[in-house]
């Protein structure tokens, strides 16, 4: 099936080739677009050289934006498959085969990679932890079906998901709102344990306030927004 990586990627100059080589390594043969999201610094420069396409935006989207840019593109490209990646290496490249088997094998229309439906030794902060799981009950409760890692970017999509959030993808703090948003539109989701890493360069969006604000406008969004 013809499948495309999609790196949203903001001020990643120090990870983001290592991504792109490790995707190579682990799934030759897939196309690999990084969506620059107004990146400051050489990330477009670093990713063109390692071989990737690269969308420049023109200014910084927000990872919303850059993301369904991605899907856009999937879509104007008749893609069957999107493996949606972060460009700061947390996601290890090692696992998109088992993301793209569970697209092909009609297990699901969105799988995530989770770090929790498994136990692993992924580290995270307390307030971390907090979100996480505040994220996996409400969600869970809203879809009437369990989630563990609601929060986890690292996702495979198959043809139906790739209309989908072509049409609509959220523009802050998108990963739980997507998968109420794909649910109550019949999309079939499911959850495989991958082993996920510490950041390895850049830093953070989300400081301690910002989680707290997160966790407030999410939740708003999700009990008052009709979907």
């Amino acid at each position: 099936m013809k499948t495309l990586v999609v790196i949203p990627a903001y001020n990643e100059q120090s990870t983001i080739s290592g991504v792109i080589e490790s995707i190579k390594h682990y799934q030759p043969g897939v196309d690999i677009v990084v969506i620059n999201d107004g990146s400051i610094d050489n990330t477009s420069f670093a990713a063109k050289g390692a071989g990737a396409l690269v969308i420049d935006l023109p200014q910084n989207l927000g990872i919303g934006g850059a993301v369904q840019t991605g899907y856009m593109y999937a879509k104007r490209h008749n893609y069957d498959i999107v493996i949606q990646i972060d460009g700061d290496g947390q996601h290890n490249p090692r696992d998109i085969p088992k993301l793209i088997k569970a697209i092909e094998m009609d297990e699901a229309d969105l799988v995530i990679g989770s770090r929790f439906v498994k136990e692993t030794d992924y580290p995270s902060s307390p307030m971390r932890q907090i979100g996480i799981a505040f994220f996996s009950k409400l969600v869970s409760f809203l879809c009437k079906k369990h989630y563990f890692d609601t929060t986890s970017g690292y996702r495979a999509i198959n043809k139906k998901g790739i209309e989908l959030f072509s049409q609509y993808y959220p523009k802050d703090y998108p990963e739980v709102e997507t998968i109420v948003y794909a649910s109550n539109r019949g999309m079939r989701i499911k959850e495989i344990s991958v082993k996920m890493n510490k950041r390895q360069g850049g830093r953070s969006s989300i400081t301690p306030q910002k989680s707290i604000y997160y966790m407030l406008k999410v939740t708003c969004v999700l009990l008052l927004q009709p979907f």
